[in-house]
Protein backbone atom coordinates (compact mmCIF):
# COMPACT_ATOMS: atom_id res chain seq x y z
CA UNK A 1 0.00 0.00 0.00
CA UNK A 2 2.83 2.42 1.13
CA UNK A 3 4.50 2.08 -2.24
CA UNK A 4 1.06 2.47 -4.48
CA UNK A 5 0.59 5.44 -2.41
CA UNK A 6 4.15 6.78 -2.73
CA UNK A 7 3.90 6.00 -7.23
CA UNK A 8 0.16 7.96 -7.00
CA UNK A 9 1.82 10.73 -4.89
CA UNK A 10 4.39 11.22 -6.92
CA UNK A 11 2.14 10.89 -10.30
CA UNK A 12 -1.09 13.09 -9.41
CA UNK A 13 0.64 16.70 -9.34
CA UNK A 14 2.09 16.07 -12.89
CA UNK A 15 -1.39 15.17 -14.08
CA UNK A 16 -2.70 18.41 -13.23
CA UNK A 17 -0.36 20.13 -14.68
CA UNK A 18 -0.49 18.15 -18.02
CA UNK A 19 -4.74 18.65 -17.63
CA UNK A 20 -3.80 22.43 -17.33
CA UNK A 21 -1.70 22.53 -19.94
CA UNK A 22 -4.50 21.14 -22.12
CA UNK A 23 -6.56 23.70 -22.10
CA UNK A 24 -4.25 24.98 -25.21
CA UNK A 25 -7.03 22.54 -27.35
CA UNK A 26 -9.91 24.01 -25.87
CA UNK A 27 -9.70 27.61 -25.76
CA UNK A 28 -8.50 30.45 -27.90
CA UNK A 29 -4.87 31.87 -28.57
CA UNK A 30 -4.70 33.74 -25.38
CA UNK A 31 -6.23 33.17 -21.87
CA UNK A 32 -9.01 35.43 -21.13
CA UNK A 33 -7.50 38.08 -18.06
CA UNK A 34 -10.39 37.16 -15.95
CA UNK A 35 -9.73 34.02 -16.11
CA UNK A 36 -5.48 34.08 -15.44
CA UNK A 37 -6.99 36.59 -12.24
CA UNK A 38 -8.95 33.53 -10.78
CA UNK A 39 -6.33 31.12 -11.55
CA UNK A 40 -3.38 32.82 -10.40
CA UNK A 41 -5.53 33.44 -6.82
CA UNK A 42 -6.68 29.89 -6.79
CA UNK A 43 -2.91 28.52 -6.79
CA UNK A 44 -2.29 30.84 -4.35
CA UNK A 45 -4.91 29.92 -1.97
CA UNK A 46 -4.07 26.20 -2.28
CA UNK A 47 -0.65 26.85 -1.88
CA UNK A 48 -0.54 29.28 1.48
CA UNK A 49 -2.81 25.98 2.76
CA UNK A 50 -1.29 23.50 2.22
CA UNK A 51 1.92 25.05 3.81
CA UNK A 52 0.49 25.71 7.04
CA UNK A 53 -1.75 22.85 7.84
CA UNK A 54 0.18 20.27 5.78
CA UNK A 55 4.26 21.66 6.39
CA UNK A 56 4.04 24.06 9.21
CA UNK A 57 1.77 22.28 11.24
CA UNK A 58 3.08 19.07 11.45
CA UNK A 59 6.57 20.66 11.63
CA UNK A 60 5.39 22.30 14.75
CA UNK A 61 4.27 19.12 16.25
CA UNK A 62 6.86 17.21 15.63
CA UNK A 63 9.14 19.67 17.26
CA UNK A 64 7.32 18.76 20.49
CA UNK A 65 6.36 22.58 21.21
CA UNK A 66 9.66 24.49 20.44
CA UNK A 67 9.36 26.74 17.48
CA UNK A 68 12.94 26.19 16.42
CA UNK A 69 12.95 23.46 13.91
CA UNK A 70 10.33 25.19 12.16
CA UNK A 71 11.50 29.00 12.42
CA UNK A 72 15.07 28.02 10.85
CA UNK A 73 13.51 25.64 8.20
CA UNK A 74 10.61 27.90 7.17
CA UNK A 75 13.78 30.76 6.77
CA UNK A 76 16.32 28.51 4.99
CA UNK A 77 13.13 27.74 2.31
CA UNK A 78 12.70 31.48 2.15
CA UNK A 79 16.21 31.91 1.64
CA UNK A 80 16.94 29.05 -1.27
CA UNK A 81 14.14 30.47 -3.36
CA UNK A 82 15.51 33.78 -3.05
CA UNK A 83 18.88 32.36 -3.95
CA UNK A 84 17.73 30.90 -7.17
CA UNK A 85 15.56 33.56 -7.96
CA UNK A 86 18.45 35.61 -8.36
CA UNK A 87 20.79 33.32 -10.18
CA UNK A 88 18.07 31.93 -12.72
CA UNK A 89 16.53 34.27 -15.07
CA UNK A 90 12.87 34.52 -15.33
CA UNK A 91 9.82 36.86 -15.49
CA UNK A 92 8.92 38.69 -12.66
CA UNK A 93 5.32 39.87 -11.96
CA UNK A 94 4.69 43.38 -14.38
CA UNK A 95 8.13 42.74 -15.86
CA UNK A 96 7.87 43.28 -19.56
CA UNK A 97 11.14 44.26 -20.74
CA UNK A 98 14.10 42.15 -19.31
CA UNK A 99 17.45 43.41 -18.56
CA UNK A 100 20.76 42.08 -18.78
CA UNK A 101 21.10 38.16 -19.15
CA UNK A 102 17.22 38.28 -19.33
CA UNK A 103 17.22 40.14 -22.55
CA UNK A 104 18.87 37.25 -24.18
CA UNK A 105 15.84 35.02 -23.16
CA UNK A 106 12.07 35.59 -24.98
CA UNK A 107 9.67 36.05 -22.27
CA UNK A 108 7.50 33.12 -23.31
CA UNK A 109 10.40 31.22 -22.12
CA UNK A 110 11.19 33.26 -19.24
CA UNK A 111 7.58 32.45 -18.05
CA UNK A 112 8.33 28.68 -19.07
CA UNK A 113 11.12 28.79 -16.86
CA UNK A 114 9.28 30.63 -13.69
CA UNK A 115 6.75 28.26 -13.61
CA UNK A 116 9.28 25.15 -13.31
CA UNK A 117 10.83 27.21 -10.37
CA UNK A 118 7.46 27.31 -8.81
CA UNK A 119 6.88 23.29 -9.38
CA UNK A 120 10.54 22.94 -7.14
CA UNK A 121 9.23 23.79 -3.87
CA UNK A 122 5.71 22.03 -4.64
CA UNK A 123 7.81 18.74 -5.49
CA UNK A 124 9.74 18.89 -2.52
CA UNK A 125 6.34 19.72 -0.38
CA UNK A 126 4.67 16.78 -1.49
CA UNK A 127 8.13 14.52 -1.17
CA UNK A 128 9.07 15.66 2.54
CA UNK A 129 4.82 14.77 3.10
CA UNK A 130 5.24 11.41 1.62
CA UNK A 131 7.98 10.46 3.48
CA UNK A 132 6.43 11.18 6.66
CA UNK A 133 3.88 9.29 5.72
CA UNK A 134 5.81 6.15 5.10
CA UNK A 135 8.46 6.58 8.09
CA UNK A 136 7.09 5.01 10.93
CA UNK A 137 6.37 7.37 14.52
CA UNK A 138 5.83 10.50 12.07
CA UNK A 139 2.48 10.52 12.75
CA UNK A 140 1.52 11.92 8.96
CA UNK A 141 -0.88 9.49 7.60
CA UNK A 142 -1.29 8.37 4.23
CA UNK A 143 -4.36 10.31 3.13
CA UNK A 144 -3.16 13.15 4.71
CA UNK A 145 -0.04 12.72 1.89
CA UNK A 146 -2.41 12.00 -0.83
CA UNK A 147 -4.78 14.97 0.40
CA UNK A 148 -1.30 17.20 -0.28
CA UNK A 149 -0.65 15.82 -3.65
CA UNK A 150 -4.25 16.43 -5.05
CA UNK A 151 -4.15 19.63 -3.39
CA UNK A 152 -0.78 20.54 -5.44
CA UNK A 153 -2.33 18.78 -8.76
CA UNK A 154 -5.23 21.34 -8.37
CA UNK A 155 -3.63 24.07 -8.37
CA UNK A 156 -0.83 22.74 -10.98
CA UNK A 157 -3.96 22.88 -13.36
CA UNK A 158 -4.26 26.92 -13.63
CA UNK A 159 -0.03 26.73 -13.56
CA UNK A 160 -0.08 24.19 -16.85
CA UNK A 161 -2.72 26.81 -18.52
CA UNK A 162 -0.51 29.66 -17.61
CA UNK A 163 3.00 28.41 -19.60
CA UNK A 164 1.08 26.86 -22.64
CA UNK A 165 -1.17 29.49 -23.50
CA UNK A 166 1.17 32.14 -23.53
CA UNK A 167 3.33 29.64 -25.55
CA UNK A 168 0.57 29.53 -27.94
CA UNK A 169 0.17 33.03 -28.09
CA UNK A 170 3.60 33.91 -29.11
CA UNK A 171 3.09 31.88 -32.46
CA UNK A 172 4.05 28.02 -30.99
CA UNK A 173 1.83 25.66 -31.98
CA UNK A 174 -0.99 23.86 -29.79
CA UNK A 175 1.13 20.75 -29.68
CA UNK A 176 4.39 22.38 -28.90
CA UNK A 177 2.09 24.81 -26.53
CA UNK A 178 0.61 21.91 -24.67
CA UNK A 179 4.43 19.86 -24.33
CA UNK A 180 6.31 22.82 -23.17
CA UNK A 181 3.18 23.16 -20.29
CA UNK A 182 3.16 19.25 -19.26
CA UNK A 183 7.31 19.26 -19.37
CA UNK A 184 6.97 21.90 -16.23
CA UNK A 185 5.72 19.87 -14.08
CA UNK A 186 8.34 17.19 -14.35
CA UNK A 187 10.39 19.00 -11.94
CA UNK A 188 8.13 18.38 -9.02
CA UNK A 189 8.68 14.38 -8.71
CA UNK A 190 12.20 14.81 -9.21
CA UNK A 191 11.74 17.56 -6.52
CA UNK A 192 9.91 14.80 -3.95
CA UNK A 193 12.31 11.92 -5.10
CA UNK A 194 15.29 13.83 -4.09
CA UNK A 195 14.09 14.84 -1.00
CA UNK A 196 13.06 11.37 0.09
CA UNK A 197 16.45 10.19 -0.65
CA UNK A 198 17.89 12.99 1.45
CA UNK A 199 15.63 12.46 3.89
CA UNK A 200 15.79 8.54 4.36
CA UNK A 201 19.46 9.11 5.82
CA UNK A 202 18.29 12.45 7.86
CA UNK A 203 15.21 11.14 9.54
CA UNK A 204 15.85 13.64 12.65
CA UNK A 205 15.88 16.66 9.98
CA UNK A 206 12.15 16.21 8.98
CA UNK A 207 10.50 18.90 10.75
CA UNK A 208 13.09 21.01 9.38
CA UNK A 209 12.37 19.87 5.55
CA UNK A 210 8.63 20.34 6.40
CA UNK A 211 9.30 23.75 7.85
CA UNK A 212 11.89 24.42 4.98
CA UNK A 213 9.29 23.02 1.90
CA UNK A 214 6.74 25.73 3.96
CA UNK A 215 9.26 28.58 3.59
CA UNK A 216 9.89 27.91 0.03
CA UNK A 217 6.39 27.65 -1.12
CA UNK A 218 5.18 30.65 0.25
CA UNK A 219 7.78 32.54 -0.94
CA UNK A 220 6.72 31.78 -4.95
CA UNK A 221 3.02 33.32 -3.37
CA UNK A 222 4.32 36.43 -2.03
CA UNK A 223 7.01 36.71 -4.68
CA UNK A 224 5.18 36.14 -7.54
CA UNK A 225 1.67 34.74 -7.36
CA UNK A 226 -0.24 37.79 -5.33
CA UNK A 227 1.64 40.22 -6.77
CA UNK A 228 0.96 38.93 -10.15
CA UNK A 229 -2.66 38.36 -9.45
CA UNK A 230 -2.96 41.83 -8.08
CA UNK A 231 -1.97 44.05 -10.92
CA UNK A 232 -4.36 45.94 -13.44
CA UNK A 233 -8.28 45.13 -13.48
CA UNK A 234 -10.41 42.24 -11.98
CA UNK A 235 -8.03 41.77 -9.06
CA UNK A 236 -11.20 41.02 -6.41
CA UNK A 237 -11.22 37.84 -8.83
CA UNK A 238 -7.70 36.97 -7.75
CA UNK A 239 -9.23 37.32 -4.22
CA UNK A 240 -12.04 35.05 -4.84
CA UNK A 241 -9.79 32.62 -6.33
CA UNK A 242 -7.50 32.33 -3.38
CA UNK A 243 -10.55 32.18 -1.27
CA UNK A 244 -11.87 29.06 -2.86
CA UNK A 245 -8.45 27.63 -3.13
CA UNK A 246 -7.36 28.52 0.25
CA UNK A 247 -10.88 26.51 1.64
CA UNK A 248 -10.18 23.58 -0.63
CA UNK A 249 -6.99 22.73 0.36
CA UNK A 250 -7.95 23.38 3.89
CA UNK A 251 -10.88 20.84 3.73
CA UNK A 252 -8.93 18.37 1.76
CA UNK A 253 -6.16 18.25 4.14
CA UNK A 254 -7.99 18.10 7.59
CA UNK A 255 -10.88 15.33 5.86
CA UNK A 256 -8.21 13.33 4.77
CA UNK A 257 -5.92 13.99 7.40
Amino acid sequence: MIQAALILGLAIPVMGTVLGSACVFLVGDKMPARAQKAMLGFASGVMVAASVWSLLIPSLDMSEGSVVQATVGFLAGMAFLLLIDMLIPHVHAGEDKPEGVRAHLSRTTMLALAVTIHNLPEGMAVGVVLYGAMTSGMDIPVAAALAMSIGIAIQNIPEGAIVSMPMRAAGNSRKRSFAIGALSGLVEPVGALLVIMLASVMTSMLPYALAFAAGAMLYVVVEELIPEASEHPHSNLSTIGFAAGFVLMMVLDVVLG
